[in-house]
C-alpha cells in the first residue's frame, strides 16, 4: 500500500509520497493553514490515492489537518516520533531535513499495519481541556500561594501563629485582617495577591464541580479509590477506546505493563518508564489509595511481599491488575455516556 508522509510545523507541512516499497513518489511542502489543508488533500489524492496518511504531531501542528483530511475520508494515523527517529537514518539522506523527516514518516507510515489513529474531537476531548485549565489554575493559585507567604513572613511575623495554611478560606479570611491596617507599597501589594488567589481558587473550584458533572454516574467511580477527578483523567486521557486491541495495549500506553529484559536462560522484565504519564499517575493513585485502605488490594500487597518483592513493586504489579479492571469499566462507560461539556 502507498503511504503519505507529513513531517508538521507551526507555518508548514512536509509531505513525502511513497510506494509499496518505500520508494519516493512525490514530495511537496504546503503552509499550514486551511488552505495549504485543502491542497494537501488534493496532492494526496492524485499521488497516492487510496494510499494512508501519516502524521507526526496529530495533536499539536498538524491538529487541523489531520482532522481536515480525516474527515475528507483519508485513513489518517498518528506515527509515534520514536519509529520515525529510528527510521530517519535508513532514508540516506545526509543532515535533517523537513522533506528526509516526512520520508520517514512515509516509510513508517507504509509499513507499520497497527498505527493508531489519531485522536478526534469529542467529549472526551473536551473534558481534557477543562482538567488541562484546572492544572494550569493550580499551578498558577500555588506560585501565588507562595509569593504570598514570602510577603507575610516580612509584614506580619508570626502569621503562621494564627493562619495555618493559605488554601482554606477562614486563613484568607484571618491573612487579610492582619493586613487590612497596614499602609504602604508592600501591604498593597499582598492585599492584591491574595484577591488575585481567592479569584484563581473560586476558578479551580467551579471547573472542579463542572468536571464532576461530566463524569456523573460513570462506571468507574464505583472502583475504590477513584474520585471524580480521577475517573476525568483516565477518560480523558484514554479517549477513543476503539483505538485500543486490548487492555494490554491499554497498559502499555499508560507505561504499567513490564518492558522485557530476558536474555539467554535469564529471564525477567523491567519497569516501563514511558507511555501516557497522566493515565499512569491516576492508575498510581487508585493503586495507592487501595493499598492503604481496601482490603483484597492490602492482601494482594501483603502476598506480594510476602514472596519477596518490595512494596513498590508490589504497587506495580497492583497497577497493571488495576489496568485490566479500568479498561472494562471505561468500555462499560463508553465516550457516548460522557455528558458533552458545553
Amino acid at each position: 500500500m502507498s503511504a503519505i508522509g507529513i513531517d508538521t510545523h507551526k507555518d508548514s507541512l512536509a509531505a513525502c509520497a511513497v510506494d509499496e516499497l518505500g520508494a519516493v513518489v512525490a514530495e511537496a511542502i504546503f503552509p499550514n493553514d486551511p488552505g495549504g489543508h485543502a491542497a494537501l488533500g488534493s496532492w494526496a489524492g492524485d499521488v497516492a490515492p487510496g494510499g494512508r496518511l501519516g502524521f507526526e504531531g496529530s495533536s499539536t501542528f498538524g491538529a487541523a489537518a489531520a482532522r481536515t483530511l480525516d474527515l475528507a475520508g483519508f485513513e489518517v494515523r498518528e506515527v509515534p516520533p520514536h519509529l520515525s527517529r529510528r527510521e530517519r537514518p535508513r532514508t540516506r539522506r545526509p543532515g535533517k531535513s523537513d522533506p528526509g523527516d516526512a520520508l520517514a514518516i512515509a516509510r513508517v507510515t507504509a509499513r507499520e499495519a497497527d498505527l493508531p489513529p489519531i485522536r478526534r474531537v469529542d467529549p472526551t476531548t473536551e473534558l481534557g481541556l477543562l482538567l488541562a485549565a484546572r492544572d494550569d489554575l493550580l499551578a498558577e493559585a500555588t506560585r501565588i500561594r507562595n509569593r504570598l507567604h514570602a510577603d507575610l513572613v516580612v509584614l506580619v511575623p508570626g502569621y503562621g501563629g494564627r493562619v495555618a495554611n493559605l488554601v482554606w478560606e477562614r486563613h484568607l479570611t484571618a491573612a487579610g485582617r492582619a493586613l487590612r491596617r497596614l499602609t504602604g507599597v508592600h501591604p498593597e501589594l499582598a492585599r492584591e495577591r491574595l484577591a488575585d488567589l481567592r479569584r484563581r481558587q473560586a476558578r479551580i473550584r467551579a471547573l472542579a464541580e463542572r468536571i464532576e458533572g461530566l463524569v456523573a454516574g460513570h462506571p468507574l467511580l464505583g472502583l475504590p479509590g477513584a474520585g471524580p477527578l480521577t475517573v476525568a483523567a483516565l477518560v480523558a486521557e484514554a479517549g477513543d477506546l476503539g483505538r485500543f486491541r486490548s487492555a494490554d495495549a491499554f497498559a502499555m500506553l499508560a507505561g504499567v505493563a513490564p518492558i522485557p529484559a530476558s536474555s539467554g536462560q535469564t529471564q525477567r522484565t523491567r519497569l516501563n518508564r514511558g507511555g501516557n504519564r497522566q493515565l499512569n499517575r491516576a492508575l498510581h493513585v487508585i493503586a495507592v489509595v487501595q493499598a492503604r485502605v481496601f482490603p483484597l488490594a492490602r492482601q494482594y500487597i501483603a502476598r506480594k511481599v510476602a514472596a519477596g518483592r518490595s512494596w513498590k513493586d508490589a504497587i506495580r504489579s497492583l497497577k497493571r491488575h488495576l489496568a485490566r479492571v479500568v479498561f472494562r469499566l471505561l468500555l462499560e462507560g463508553s465516550p457516548q455516556r460522557i455528558r458533552a461539556a458545553a
